[in-house]
């Protein structure tokens, strides 16, 4: 019969020294994996942009293009989608009211002339931030009428917390009296 091995009040000490030691080996391999996987990506984006990055002249937005003052706030398309066109400058969106129709698909188009602003509608998950030099596109459709508060949520100077503008979402058969055959609508009701 085999005796029985007293137990080394080492052995313990030893055992818990092994076992941290392997955990602080996999922190270190997992925390090296997530750094080289930022590298990997930042230096991916670096060489290979997104393909829908537009760029535009932020110095002739008022002046020539898309973004001319005549071609601002909610058009609509051959196909009877909206395209909402909005300029972000210190310290206001232009237009100040855009009006769309529910249960349509909408297309944004916004860009900055001066810093880096964010738009936000409130009660949506639109969320974007809107740089000078690029178009930020997004596509959305409000199911239901009703009002939306816009504010630029990236501090762009002193005057940011007086920067907003309004979405009104009103029904189809209404948008299509406030279009009219100028295919642009207005928030004057």
């Amino acid at each position: 019969m085999a005796r029985a091995v007293p137990a080394d009040p080492h052995d313990g000490e030893a055992l818990a020294k092994r076992i941290e030691n392997r955990w602080a080996l996999t922190m270190v391999g997992l925390v090296a994996l997530l750094v080289a996987m930022v590298i990997f990506t930042g230096l991916h984006w670096a060489t290979m942009p997104p393909s829908r990055v537009e760029t535009i002249n932020p110095s002739t937005l008022h002046v020539a293009g898309e973004f001319v003052e005549s071609n601002l706030g909610s058009a609509v398309e051959a196909d009877g989608s909206i395209t909402v066109r909005i300029v972000g400058q210190q310290y206001s969106f232009t237009p100040q009211c855009i009006v769309v129709p529910s249960r349509t698909p909408v297309t944004f188009r916004v860009t900055s002339a001066d810093v880096i602003h964010g738009m936000l509608i409130t009660g949506t998950n639109i969320n974007s931030m809107v740089s000078p030099g690029y178009i930020s596109t997004f596509k959305t459709r409000f199911e239901r009428p009703g009002d939306h508060l816009m504010p630029c949520h990236e501090f762009c100077g002193t005057g940011h917390e007086g920067m907003w503008a309004n979405v009104k979402v009103v029904e189809p058969d209404a948008f299509a009296r406030l279009v009219g055959p100028t295919r642009r609508a207005s928030c004057d009701l």
